[in-house]
């Protein structure tokens, strides 16, 4: 009788340690996770910086073609950045419902983040459009080259964003906060702000000091 007891106390003590085990390797996996994001960030900073590099290597290189005085609408480029200034504070709510427990409240400011989002996706798509309708494209010069790879480049990253921002509430809708949905709000949250601070760089180099 006792053997038979102290077999089943050694079997639930098994179990408890293989959830502990469970559990830290679950915890790892998501360590594992958030530092190849990380990572991830790093090479977008090499990336980008090379861009800014080049852009500032070739900004005077219009090729007798139009400038970008002549063409850029600042008026549209300071709405454009107030709307997504505006998305990263939202962004951040966001987080703060998640650690409060609120789901409705984290996935509706996710919601309004992803629509400034697009709002700013749609003014740049805009933007090119007028650019190229006034004759500058990719192809006409140097200068306009890096222009639009670099811009083009930061509004990639932006509509991959909102996918990406979309998928996950969906994922909230269904599983609600979790360790998995806390980790990947957070770093779709941390992604935001990156994009932020790389609008700020372009901003003031590629169109205040551009134009001016």
């Amino acid at each position: 009788m006792a053997h038979a007891i102290s077999k089943t106390a050694g079997a639930h003590g098994g179990g408890g340690h293989h959830d502990e085990h469970h559990g830290h390797d679950h915890h790892d996996q998501e360590s594992m996770k958030m530092f190849g994001f990380w990572l991830f960030l790093i090479t977008d900073v090499i990336l980008f910086g090379t861009l800014f590099a080049t852009f500032v290597v070739l900004r005077f290189n219009t090729a007798a073609g139009p400038t970008p005085g002549e063409l850029i609408e600042l008026n549209g480029i300071i709405i454009s950045t107030f709307i997504l200034l505006t998305s990263s504070f939202t962004s951040g709510i966001a987080v703060l419902e998640m650690n409060r427990g609120n789901k409705r409240g984290l996935i509706l400011w996710l919601a309004i983040t992803a629509l400034l989002g697009a709002s700013f996706i749609a003014l740049e798509v805009t933007e090119f459009i007028h650019l190229v309708h006034e004759g500058a494209n990719i192809g006409t010069s140097a200068y306009w080259s890096a222009f639009f790879t670099l811009v083009g480049t930061h509004g990639l990253h932006v509509s991959v964003g909102l996918v990406w921002m979309v998928a996950l509430m969906l994922q909230l809708s269904r599983r609600g906060i979790t360790p998995v949905t806390k980790r990947k709000v957070g770093i779709i949250s941390l992604y935001w702000h990156f994009l932020d601070v790389v609008w700020i760089f372009v901003f003031t180099i590629v169109y205040l000091m551009g134009v001016m």
